[in-house]
Parts: structure tokens; sequence; C-alpha cells
């Protein structure tokens, strides 16, 4: 059976570190692919409180562009096509049900701290899943996930994955901030080759909001 990794965020916009990490932990851990499934723009907004958001149709395009060379990345519109904020869970279900795959959830360390309070379903996403954990900011996860007393209970279904540094400075905050700022160079950097022909549209979307 093809196995998977579902990479949910906001990418906003997508940037090389995601790209690259996500492909680092796929291999680390001998999946096939990961399936990026981008979050809705109002869940953006309003309940992540982000000062802005591009546009989902923006988001899923700078993706699939991403992705059109990459045969290991997949992009699902699942979320985006609701008419509302599906819980992970629930993703995970559909995708699981639409491609048949064993599926895994993949995110950054720095969404540990947010599974007891923030989270719903996380003993069903652990057990029917499981978690690969990407260190992030020098995080020692490991350490993270064994002195806290509720995470050191889904250890058995957390695995970790020590993603290389050089990619801790890279953001989509940044990428943004470059544009807002007029400095197409900077955001070139952090974004995929494939998205440099588009800085112009997002700088235009950036400095008008």
């Amino acid at each position: 059976m093809s196995r998977a990794l579902v990479f949910v965020g906001a990418f906003n916009p997508v940037t090389r570190a995601h790209v690259e990490t996500a492909d680092y932990a796929r291999r680390e851990l001998g999946f096939d692919q990961v399936i990026f499934v981008p979050s809705k723009q109002d869940y953006i907004r309003h309940d992540q409180e982000k000062d802005y958001a591009f546009s989902d149709d923006l988001r899923l395009h700078l993706l699939h562009k991403t992705a059109a060379g990459r045969p290991w990345m997949k992009v699902s519109d699942y979320e985006l096509n609701l008419d509302h904020q599906p819980r992970t869970y629930q993703t995970l279900q559909a995708l699981k049900e639409e491609s048949g795959q064993d599926l895994r959830l993949l995110f950054g360390s720095d969404k540990l701290p947010e599974l007891q309070h923030g989270w719903k379903h996380v003993p069903e996403i652990c057990r029917e899943f499981g978690i690969a954990v990407m260190s992030r900011n020098g995080d020692d996860t490991a350490a993270i996930i064994r002195n806290d007393p509720y995470l050191s209970s889904l250890e058995p279904w957390l695995t970790v994955v020590n993603v290389p540094a050089i990619y801790q400075h890279i953001s989509s905050s940044r990428i943004r901030q470059a544009l807002a700022d007029g400095n197409p160079e900077t955001a070139a950097e952090y974004l995929p080759e494939e998205l440099h022909e588009l800085i112009p549209v997002m700088q235009k979307m950036e400095t008008e909001k």
C-alpha cells in the first residue's frame, strides 16, 4: 500500500522550508508522497488571527505550481471546498477514504504545545494515523515530548524527524514582510523557484491589503 504524509497548514504562501523539509521527512521515514492541504482563508485570519492571508485560490495555485515538477508532492483542496474549517481528524479520514493510502499526519514541533487544549480527537489521530513531528527552531523535540506528561502519553504514536537547521530562518511571515517592504530579492530566496515569476502578484496583494 502506498504511504503518504499529510501536511495541513496555511501555506501563506508556501515556502522552500515547507517543501524541502516535507520531502526530507518523507525520505527519512520511507513514505511515497506528501499531501499538502491548505486551510481556509477565514480560518487563518479569524481563528489563527494572522495579520493577512492570501486568497484560497492563490494559495492553492501556488501549491499546485510548486508540485508540478515534484512527483512526490500532492495537493488537496478538500478543506477549501467545505463551508467550514474541518478538524484535522476529519480531513485525515476523508483523505484516507479518497486515496486508499496509509496516511500519517505531518507537522512542526511548534504545534506540539497546542495538542492538549487546541486540538480535537488527538487520541484518534494518534491511534489511527500517527504523527510525524519535524523539529524546528532548534527544539530538542524528543526531550519536549518526554518531559511533558500529556505528550509523553502520546509518545508511542509520535515520530520525530530532525530536519536540517538551514531552514529554521525561512517562514511565510518573513516572505510577506519582505513583499511589504519592497524587497522581492529576499522573498525569492525563501520561495520555491517555480514561484519567482509570481512575486509581483503577491507583492501587489501584500501592499494593497
